[in-house]
C-alpha cells in the first residue's frame, strides 16, 4: 500500500509546529543559498513566509479542517506565473512580455494550503543556457537543467517540494544529478495554463521532492482526475523491461556500470527484470523531437524576436533561428510522430509482458562545470511519447556523485507508476 506523506500529515495535525518548521528551513536557506544560488534573488523573504503561515493558521485553526498540503512550502520554477512574484524565465527580455494570470498549478497549490517559498532558477526559457545554480553535492558540478533551482533547492533542504518543467529531460535529469525524486506525469495530466511555453507539444509540468509519497499528495491537488492508488500491488509482480540497443548504448562507461549494479540489486531484492531490444531508430527519434521543440519555441517567440534578438543568450538565439527555418507542414508531421512513438512503445510493452521500463535517468552523473546542464538524451524518448516517468535516487557512484534510476510506465498509468516507484524506493534505500 502507498505510504502517506507524513510531513503533510504532521503539519496538518500540529504534531510538527508550522512556525518552528519554517524557521528551520529559513535558517538553512540563509546559510546555504549564497553557495547554491538556487533561488531568484528577492523572491525568498523570511518575514513574508512567516506572515503567509500566520494567515494560513488563522484561516484553518482546526486541524481536522485543514487542506491536504497545509503549510507545505513549495518552490516554483521561474517560467511559471505566480501572483506577487516576477516571471523572468532566466532571461534579460522585458518582464512585461510574460505577464498574465497566475498559473493554474500555483493556484491549486495555494488553495490546498501550500505556501510559496520562492521562485527557483531556470535556464533561459527552459533551454540550454545555464543559470548560476550549483550542485549541492559538489559545487563544482552542474545541478542539471532546466529545472536547476528546483532540484538544487529540494536537495539542499530549502523546501520539500518544487515545481519544474520538462521538454526533454528538465525534471528527471536534475533530480538524478541532485540525488532526489523527480516525476514527469503523462502529457497533459497537469495543466500548463500560465506557464511560459518552450514547446506546446512536449512541455510537461513536473514535481521534484524527497519521496514518492509527496508525488501522490501533490498530484491529488494538481490534477482533477488523480485516481486512488491500487492496494494489492506487490513489487515481485512487476516486470521491469531494460531497453537494450542504441538508446542504452548512449550511457557513459561509468553510468552503464552503475546502472547494471542497480539491476543486480533489484534482482537480489526479488524484482523481475527482462532485457528487451528496442529503439533501433533511436537517432531518428532524437532528431524528430529536437526539431519539433525548436520549431515550436521559435513560433512562440516570433512576435517579439527581431526587436529583442540582442537580449537572447547565444544558444537560445541559435535554437530560435533554427526553429524559424522549419516549415509548418513538417511541424505537423513531427507532432504525429510523437503519437506513433507512443503507440509503438505501448505495443511492445504489451507483447513483451512488461509493466514499466527501467533505465538510467542520465548518461552519467552530473558533469563538472556550470557551462552545460548535461545530456538529456536518456529522457528524450519518454518525453517525446508523453509517458509518465519517475526517477529515484540510487546512492552515489565511485566519484561520490549521485546517480539514479528512471522508471517509465504506459501513457496515463501514472498512479500505478508512483506506487511502483514507492516500493522500489524502499528497496534501493
Amino acid at each position: 500500500m502507498m505510504k502517506k506523506y507524513e510531513l503533510a500529515s504532521k503539519l496538518r495535525s500540529g504534531q510538527l509546529d508550522l512556525f518552528e518548521y519554517l524557521e528551520e528551513l529559513c535558517r538553512i536557506i540563509e546559510a546555504q543559498e549564497p553557495k547554491i544560488h538556487a533561488l531568484i534573488p528577492g523572491t525568498f523573504d523570511r518575514k513574508r513566509l512567516l506572515s503567509d503561515a500566520k494567515a494560513l493558521v488563522e484561516r484553518y485553526p482546526e486541524p481536522h479542517l485543514r487542506p491536504a498540503l497545509f503549510g507545505i512550502p513549495v518552490g516554483i520554477k521561474d517560467i511559471i506565473r505566480t501572483d506577487g512574484f516576477p516571471t523572468r524565465c532566466g532571461s534579460a527580455l522585458p518582464a512585461e512580455l510574460f505577464e498574465g494570470a497566475e498559473a493554474d498549478c500555483v493556484s491549486r497549490l495555494r488553495r490546498d494550503g501550500a505556501i510559496i517559498a520562492a521562485k527557483t532558477v531556470t535556464t533561459e526559457f527552459a533551454y540550454n543556457e545555464p543559470g548560476p545554480t550549483r550542485n549541492p553535492h559538489n559545487l563544482e558540478h552542474t545541478p542539471g537543467g532546466s529545472s536547476s533551482g528546483s532540484a538544487a533547492a529540494v536537495a539542499s533542504g530549502f523546501f520539500p517540494l518544487a515545481l519544474g518543467s520538462q521538454t526533454v529531460g528538465s525534471v528527471i535529469r536534475p533530480a538524478a544529478f541532485c540525488g532526489i525524486v523527480g516525476f514527469k506525469p503523462s502529457f497533459g495530466r497537469i495543466s500548463m495554463d500560465g506557464v511560459i511555453p518552450y514547446s506546446n507539444s512536449a512541455d510537461h509540468l513536473g514535481i521534484l521532492c524527497k519521496e514518492p509519497a509527496a508525488i501522490d499528495a501533490a498530484m491529488a491537488v494538481l490534477t482533477d482526475n488523480w485516481r486512488g492508488l491500487p492496494d494489492k500491488l506487490f513489487l515481485e509482480d512487476v516486470v521491469f523491461g531494460v531497453p537494450d540497443g542504441p538508446y542504452l548504448d548512449r550511457t557513459s562507461a561509468n553510468g552503464r556500470v552503475f546502472f547494471e549494479d542497480q539491476l543486480e540489486r533489484m534482482r537480489r531484492a526479488g524484482c523481475n527484470v527482462k532485457r528487451i531490444q528496442t529503439f533501433s531508430d533511436f537517432n531518428t527519434i532524437e532528431k524528430n523531437h529536437r526539431r519539433l521543440i525548436a520549431a515550436e519555441m521559435a513560433r512562440y517567440h516570433s512576435p517579439w524576436f527581431e526587436a529583442n534578438r540582442h537580449l537572447y543568450r547565444p544558444r537560445t538565439l541559435k535554437q530560435i533561428e533554427k526553429g524559424l527555418l522549419i516549415k509548418d507542414d513538417e511541424i505537423e508531421a513531427l507532432r504525429k510522430e510523437r503519437c506513433t512513438l507512443r503507440q509503438r512503445i505501448k505495443q511492445q510493452m504489451r507483447e513483451e509482458g512488461i509493466w514499466c521500463w527501467i533505465c538510467p535517468p542520465a548518461t552519467d552523473h552530473a558533469p563538472k562545470g556550470l557551462q552545460s546542464t548535461g545530456d538529456a538524451v536518456m529522457n528524450l524518448p519518454w518525453t517525446s511519447a508523453g509517458l509518465p516517468v519517475v526517477t529515484l535516487p540510487a546512492g552515489k557512484d565511485r566519484f561520490s556523485l549521485p546517480q539514479g534510476v528512471q522508471i517509465v510506465s504506459p501513457f496515463m498509468e501514472d498512479e500505478t507508476l508512483v506506487q511502483i516507484a514507492d516500493m522500489l524506493f524502499e528497496k534501493l534505500g
